[in-house]
């Protein structure tokens, strides 16, 4: 809890953290309108998944220039510009009533949203480095605190049938006066790594498995925002105000572990905290292919506290990396696992659409065991 304490205590570490529960926020309040925005749009799983794949593609595309941008303005800076133009693009997708529109919408929030992900997560490691501090996984604790809160309050909202763009323009209005106010103490940042050493092939060699891991690992966190509406809807045939309850769960319990996530690498390590997540994790997916609701809202639950600390720890290593620059070596996991947070849903679309939701969780499954054998290969 000391990271969290830091946090609370000193606007320098809660701004980047108030960063970090802003991208998830709007994802949260995306991931339970999603329902509504297909029926708008009168588009079946396989229309959607579609559209989730220009979301991946948009990221793709940003994560190709996202160091060089970061390098050439300060990660400071890079930051803020991914942040702002992030909170403008996910307007799209909830107004357009085309489906073209709303390809071409997802398409620019994967691209921005790729984009400060790989900022924001370069600029703690980077306090990190220069205040010898231990927050990376406190801030994606507040990561998943925004998802609650995004997912949390807007199921309340769901009886009352508000236009889902109405809803979003409020939660964007608020989001964007709190980041102004909080600009100023990380904005004139700057790489301290950036005369070190260049990226090469050798040097790439020991991120490759740590990518690989953080690929799936988010695929099954991308899928929970995606798809576990859905899932309760059409699959456990939850009730309605149930059906936000899978990723608001899922949200709780991967901040509660993700707060506590620093102090317990301490203790027991990297290597041992990846596998043991990568268990529960997979028992929470076995909880919830059961169906019945309220196993499957347990098993998402069980998700959230399992996979909650994989990705910080795969930061922490690949910051670590010898002859590779720490933000070189986050901007690299961060982007692949971020194509993975968003490729992952846009593959349960097509096995949707060619067999059941319920069988797009059983690849799901054998994404995160799959975790489970590749940090078998991770040094102590």
């Amino acid at each position: 809890m000391k990271s969290l304490q830091l946090i609370f205590s000193n606007r320098r570490y809660f701004a980047p953290a108030f960063i970090f529960a802003t991208l998830n926020i709007l994802i949260g309040t995306w991931a339970i309108y999603i329902p509504s925005i297909r029926t708008k749009l009168g588009i079946d799983e396989g229309d959607l998944g579609l559209a989730l794949f220009c979301m991946a593609l948009g990221t793709l595309t940003m994560i190709l220039f996202a160091p060089r941008i970061i390098g050439r303005f300060g990660v400071g800076r890079a930051t803020a510009f991914g942040l702002f133009i992030f909170l403008f693009t996910f307007i799209v997708p909830f107004a357009t009533t085309t489906y073209v529109g709303l390809c071409i919408g997802l398409y620019f929030v994967g691209a921005f949203s790729g984009f400060t992900d790989v900022a924001m997560n370069t600029l703690v490691t980077e306090i990190e480095k220069q205040d010898a501090v231990h927050i990376m996984s406190a801030n994606h604790g507040f990561f998943s605190l925004g998802g609650f809160i995004g997912a949390g309050i807007g199921s309340l909202f769901l009886p009352m049938e508000l236009v889902p763009l109405h809803y979003l323009l409020i939660v964007i209005v608020v989001l964007l006066v709190a980041n102004l106010l909080l600009i100023k103490y990380y904005v004139s940042m700057s790489s301290s790594d950036q005369g070190g050493e260049s990226f090469s092939l050798k040097n790439f060699k020991p991120l490759i498995v740590l990518a690989f891991i953080a690929f799936f690992v988010m695929a099954c966190e991308g899928a929970v925002v995606d798809w576990s509406a859905l899932y309760l809807e059409k699959v456990s045939l939850a009730d309605v105000s149930w059906i936000g309850l899978g990723f608001t769960v899922f949200s709780i319990t991967m901040a509660i572990a993700r707060f506590l996530g620093d102090d317990i690498s301490r203790k027991f390590g990297s290597k041992t905290l990846i596998m043991a997540g990568s268990l529960i994790g997979s028992i929470g997916f076995a909880c919830v292919l059961l169906v019945q609701p309220v196993l499957a809202i347990i098993g998402f639950g069980l998700l959230g506290l399992g996979l909650s600390v994989i990705i910080p720890e795969l930061f922490r290593l690949g910051g670590k990396t010898e002859g590779v620059a720490s933000s070189q070596g986050i901007s690299f996991i961060s982007g692949v696992g971020f194509f993975g947070f968003l490729i992952g849903p846009v593959l349960l679309g097509f096995l949707a659409d060619i067999s059941s939701l319920k069988l797009s969780f059983v690849f799901l499954l054998g994404f995160v065991f799959t975790s489970f054998l590749l940090a078998f290969k991770l040094k102590r």
